[in-house]
């Protein structure tokens, strides 16, 4: 038996058709669509297999989308009867810690989807206050970025593998940080899929309203070992699970250290669950030995 861990994707990975097949093919995702209508309060079900992409990739759509779409493919693959991935450890990037923590068992998907539908709506309005991005940049070392962003007044969102740093700040920050990236020799630099300047001071005031929100919502201890974005480290506290989900919109994301932790326990199959291939890139960039495997469409799923 090989243990994995399960990781989930943020922000970024939407795309117009997401979840459709399991939808179509398991009776159980499309309860989970139909219950998810229900709870946001719009057609997210339409919108995730019509688009049109625009609509999708705002983020009060795009989280509960991806969120939903995500945890469809867990419960098809939970019930697959020669599922061959046993999870030791489970993790998120940003948003994806909310799919992690439904697959530990610390919130119920009822509950993370109220607050994963709230999130998408306080970031998007933190946005709409403060027009910004998130910018990757490749080939610079941490403290030549952090060198940069003083300048710039941008801030590191991101530390997501060796060579590839995520800068967050206001477009006018950006394009500052950018031309000084590329002068200082940065291999590349590209605008990522989001509309935000988030895990920045400007989402300070979300985590205040999103405290709220969680306050109402019941945290359980995880049934499988959880691995929080902002400490690096396992958090078996419901108390500071939720701390740092507040944490978490305005700081850096440990993505690196994350992974080096479960690799440091002895995990090295890791099974990316939901759309999208991006941390399956990351984690092999961080440890090229590592196993990842992706589940999201039924041909990827046991039977």
């Amino acid at each position: 038996m090989v243990s994995s861990a399960f990781v989930f994707p943020g922000q970024g990975s939407q795309y117009v058709g997401m979840g459709k097949e399991l939808f179509d093919r398991s009776p159980r995702a499309r309860t989970l669509f139909q219950k998810a209508n229900q709870i946001v309060g719009f057609d997210l079900t339409r919108l995730c297999f019509e688009g049109p992409l625009e609509t999708l990739t705002r983020t009060q759509h795009s989280q509960p989308a991806i969120f939903v779409t995500s945890v469809a493919a867990l419960s098809v693959l939970s019930d697959a009867p020669k599922n061959p991935y046993h999870p030791r450890a489970t993790c998120g990037l940003s948003l994806g810690e909310y799919t992690a923590l439904v697959a530990s068992s610390v919130l119920s998907f009822e509950d993370a989807l109220r607050a994963v539908s709230e999130r998408g709506r306080l970031m998007e309005e933190a946005s709409n206050k403060t027009p910004g991005t998130l910018v990757a940049v490749f080939g610079l070392s941490l403290d030549r970025v952090r060198e940069l962003c003083q300048k710039t007044g941008t801030e590191v969102a991101n530390l997501n593998c060796p060579g590839q740093i995520v800068v967050s700040g206001c477009l006018s920050e950006l394009e500052a940080f950018i031309s000084l990236s590329e002068a200082a020799g940065a291999k590349k630099t590209f605008r990522l899929e989001v509309s935000g300047p988030f895990h920045s001071r400007f989402m300070r005031e979300v985590g205040s309203d999103l405290e709220k929100i969680l306050q109402t919502i019941p945290f359980e201890k995880p049934k499988i070992p959880f691995v929080s974005n902002v400490s690096g480290h396992f958090e078996e506290a419901p108390l500071q699970i939720r701390k740092n989900l507040v944490r978490q919109v305005s700081e850096t994301i440990l993505w690196e250290e994350s992974i080096k932790l479960l690799i440091a326990q002895g995990i090295h199959q890791f099974v990316e669950i939901g759309p999208g291939k991006v941390l399956a890139g990351l984690i092999r960039k961080i440890d090229p030995t590592a196993e990842t495997f992706h589940v999201e469409s039924p041909q990827e799923i046991p039977c």
